[in-house]
């Protein structure tokens, strides 16, 4: 539902984005990740109609953002990462204002419905200058549902909320994901690796990887990696390792503990601890080590210069 084709943002001189091209389609919840500057709200600015781009074409929905802009925004629920609000309206009184603007049809009954999806109920009459940052938040996520619209895209939909509220959040970006495209930035990357089907991972106004975070994960490693450690002594413990089939690489990290790899796939957890304990040494702890998404997000963009916004 989303289609994006050498898509370019200049700012005067300088190039926010730089001939992007990616797609997210009905039923997928796509993560777009990156450092500050990287480019992420530009990108999401063009695709709500907010911005032109200079270059490149962004379809949304089936319509051209630029020359269909009414049409695409008419089936965009866009949730920018500044949500802005009427404060001086109560929290109803401003969705179903929201409501009528959009011509949704008995915008009233729309505004309570989207109101429990958020979990507002206790807040209907509350104006939304009195509410915390994190009740804002979820205004603004009603907002952008209140239409239903078959595109939604996500600013940091989590900032600012406390943990309860991050969970409900989640739980109903997953559940709008199933019959809707979901296109969201987050800083929070354990929130990608948990909710997204599939995540763009962009750094000086370009992508730099695009998969799921599985697939990320093997790519990026190309090992499987091991922690074991061993209580007393350890010598001659690296050629026990090294003579266990799969093993690729032995490191000692410390006294009685040590890092083993293995090609990708080749988990050598249980040749393992045989081969210690055949070789009469005493195991501790033997654990496969985690790659997460935080740590494929550091080894991609540790080495470039962020731009200088977004």
């Amino acid at each position: 539902m989303i289609r994006v084709d050498g898509l370019t943002k200049d700012y005067g001189p300088r190039r926010a984005i730089d001939n992007l091209s990616f797609h997210a389609d009905k039923g997928e919840i796509v993560g777009f990740l990156g450092p500050n500057g990287a480019g992420k709200t530009t990108t999401m600015r063009i695709l709500s109609g907010y911005m032109p781009p200079t270059d490149g074409t962004a379809i949304v929905a089936g319509f051209d953002v630029v020359e269909q802009s009414l049409e695409a925004r008419a089936r965009i629920g866009y949730l920018p990462e500044s949500v802005p609000l009427y404060h001086d309206m109560s929290v109803f009184d401003y969705l179903k204002f929201m409501g009528d603007l959009r011509q949704v049809e008995d915008s009233a009954e729309r505004a309570d419905e989207v109101i429990e999806m958020v979990g507002l109920e206790d807040r209907v009459d509350s104006y939304i200058e009195k509410l915390s940052k994190g009740m804002r938040q979820r205004v603004g996520l009603a907002q952008a549902l209140l239409h239903e619209p078959e595109v939604l895209i996500l600013d940091e939909p989590t900032i600012g909320l406390d943990p309860a509220q991050i969970l409900d959040v989640r739980k109903l970006i997953k559940d709008i994901g199933k019959e809707r495209t979901v296109l969201l930035s987050t800083h929070i990357l354990s929130e990608a690796q948990q909710i997204c089907n599939r995540v763009l991972i962009i750094n000086n106004g370009k992508i730099v990887a695009e998969d799921t975070p599985e697939n990320l994960k093997a790519h990026t490693t190309g090992k499987e990696q091991f922690s074991l450690e061993i209580d007393g002594n350890d010598d001659g413990l690296a050629k026990v390792l090294e003579k266990v089939a799969g093993v690729e690489k032995v490191t000692k990290v410390e006294d009685g503990k040590w890092m083993v790899e293995s090609a990708t796939g080749k988990d050598v957890r249980k040749e393992l601890a045989k081969a210690v304990v055949k070789g009469k040494f005493d195991l501790v702890e033997l654990r496969q080590i985690d790659v997460n998404l935080e740590d494929i997000f550091l080894k991609l963009t540790k080495n470039e210069e962020p731009g200088e916004a977004e």
